[in-house]
């Protein structure tokens, strides 16, 4: 799998999320190594979601995981918490900002 095609499918992923009661501001950095390696970056704003895939300078979090965590991540199979303890997802940063990840992962529209 190229970036591209694992940034297309992530930011499908993620644009589905329902963030329109997340009133703080958050942005989070991904960092994805292995096969697909690259960078992006999802922001809460104002209500709206934005994934782009740039760096993002003035984050709250960086997460560092595979393109297959990532997408266990996006579709609700692994906790965060659970990855996190388990190595496969690093995260630096404001712990509880990083945190709210999961908020946003449950607020997928059905």
């Amino acid at each position: 799998m190229k970036y591209a095609d694992m940034f297309a499918r992530v930011k499908g992923m993620f644009i589905q999320a329902d963030v329109s009661d997340i009133t703080e501001h958050l942005a989070y950095q991904f960092n994805i190594t292995g096969e697909a390696e690259g960078i992006f970056y999802v922001e809460v704003k104002e209500g709206k979601l934005y994934v782009e895939p740039y760096e993002y300078f003035d984050r709250d979090a960086i997460f560092t995981c595979s393109a297959e965590t990532l997408f266990k991540l996006a579709e609700g199979k692994t906790d965060p918490i659970l990855a996190f303890t388990t190595g496969k997802l690093k995260v630096e940063g404001n712990i509880d900002k990083a945190l709210r990840l999961k908020e946003i992962i449950d607020s997928k529209k059905a």
